[in-house]
């Protein structure tokens, strides 16, 4: 027997019955019984190891991630655990997908472990919908969560971001000091980062007198191939731009690809921007100009936040971390 079987017979969430375990005080009296008769009925003994030891913490930290295979959270998360064990913390991590059944999955399971808190990595945790950010706030009343490259409001709910509107603002715009004119947005998905960076890809275009061309925005999955098919197809129906900002440097690969496979000179002919900074930026011939967003500047604040939470320490409920744009041999300004 495990806690998914008190869950599930109890007609609970896990994290109520990991409340109950726990002795938490938000759980009515009425469901704390009923859990409490439903782990006596199924024979189930919870994990009180670290309480039989007089402690007060596991000294353990959940980590969850969409997708550990993506170069910017394998990188963040290698950052996050090398700073959790300087700090005598030990991790486990959680690959939970993009579906918010799974997600929500995972963090019941991690708040079941007893974890001391939760950072969830990258903005794909946060919806656009407050009803589907709800079970965050929930899980928040019981453990600090933390917020790597991503924002929520709520009590014991600590963020760590970089300022990526301002980052594509100030990219976009020197892309237009330098003449470029069809400056093409390239995409692959509405997460809370994504629609930060369109903002500001948005904003860069007003300022600077310019129409806002919904052709010129594409929504492509992240696979090099893919995207370098999408600028093919709209080259082949007469669209021009002579630029591309790159909402990832995966894309930005696809972008130089492209230039390269379609006779193009790049930077005379087309300027490619990609966003990360990470070690795709430097496998491509030219290297490609990218946003540092300061991944390891995002995890180290992170974790320097939570130690002092954990030590009943004050710390602000957002930190701002400044980008920086990196220029290599794809842009000319």
């Amino acid at each position: 027997m495990n806690i998914y079987d008190v869950s599930k017979h109890a007609h609970v969430s896990i994290a109520t019955v990991s409340r109950v375990i726990n002795g938490n005080p938000n759980v009515s009296e009425k469901t704390r019984q009923r859990v409490v008769a439903v782990m006596e009925e199924l024979g189930y003994t919870p994990n009180v190891f670290a309480r039989s030891l007089g402690l007060n913490t596991m000294k353990t930290i959940g980590i969850m991630c969409s997708d550990s295979s993506d170069p910017w959270l394998a990188e963040a998360i290698s950052y996050l655990e090398k700073e959790l064990r300087s700090n005598g913390y030990d991790s486990i991590l959680c690959c939970s997908g993009y579906l918010p059944e799974t997600k929500k999955k995972y963090l019941e399971l991690l708040c079941s472990k007893r974890v001391d808190a939760i950072i969830l990595t990258g903005s794909h945790y946060i919806e656009a919908k407050a009803k589907d950010n709800a079970y965050l706030l929930e899980a928040a009343k019981d453990i600090p969560i933390m917020l790597v490259n991503g924002h929520l409001d709520g009590e014991q709910i600590y963020s760590t971001v970089c300022d990526d509107q301002a980052a594509v603002y100030d990219a976009v715009t020197k892309l237009i000091q330098a003449g470029r004119t069809s400056i093409l947005y390239l995409y692959s998905g509405n997460s809370y980062s994504n629609l930060l960076k369109l903002s500001g890809y948005r904003k860069a275009l007003e300022d600077a007198g310019l129409p806002l061309r919904d052709e010129l925005l594409v929504l492509c999955p992240k696979d090099i191939d893919s995207a370098m098919e999408h600028l093919k197809l709209l080259s082949s129906k007469g669209i021009h731009f002579d630029a591309v900002f790159a909402a990832e440097d995966i894309l930005a690969v696809s972008a130089v690809k492209y230039g390269d496979q379609s006779g193009l000179k790049i930077p005379e002919d087309i300027n490619i921007i990609g966003y990360n900074n990470s070690i795709l930026s430097r496998c491509t011939t030219p290297e490609i100009t990218s946003v540092d967003n300061k991944v390891e500047a995002i995890c180290t604040t992170t974790i320097h936040t939570l130690m002092k939470v954990l030590n009943n320490g004050n710390v602000p409920a957002k930190t701002t971390i400044t980008p920086e744009l990196v220029k290599r041999g794809t842009t000319n300004f």
